[in-house]
């Protein structure tokens, strides 16, 4: 269902239609993807072209808003930016942890709480936190409580 709401920018109050969660003429639902950067972008190019079109030809925005809109808008999205790789660096130090244990004994707690202890044998990396196999068990990288030195071989 599309809906007209004025929308007020610096050029004035203008028409805007919006439509989220439309059912298209196959009968489904379509939505916008919310959060996505494709999304605000196109959304502040569609509001800015919106504000050339409807403003008051006697009296024409200063262009400095524009580029002060634009400015402020490239700033968010390259926080945005910083923000996913700052994720990214830190799953990869989360992986480099687990994988730094491998032959290293581990204690861990399981569902119960009972204490565990045994040596990493392989790392996984799970959707959310790696994972790693000890003495046969899978256990998040979370859950480990203490790590110790591997267990020395008897000759």
């Amino acid at each position: 269902m599309a809906m007209t709401t004025p929308i007020s920018g610096p050029v004035g109050t203008f028409p805007s239609t919006s439509t989220t969660g439309t059912t298209g003429s196959t009968g489904t639902a379509t939505k916008a993807k919310t959060g996505s950067n494709a999304v605000d972008q196109d959304m502040f190019l569609k509001l800015l072209v919106a504000q050339l079109k409807y403003q008051d030809p006697s009296s024409p925005t200063d262009p400095s808003q524009f580029l002060s809109q634009t400015a402020q808008f490239s700033q968010v999205e390259k926080l945005s930016q910083l923000a996913d790789l700052s994720q990214k660096v830190y799953d990869a130090s989360r992986q480099q942890t687990a994988a730094s244990l491998m032959g290293r004994s581990v204690t861990w707690a399981d569902v119960s709480g009972t204490a565990h202890t045994g040596t990493v044998t392989g790392i996984s990396v799970g959707a959310a936190t790696p994972n790693l196999t000890v003495d046969g068990a899978t256990v998040s990288l979370d859950a480990v409580s203490s790590v110790g030195t591997a267990p020395t071989p008897a000759a």
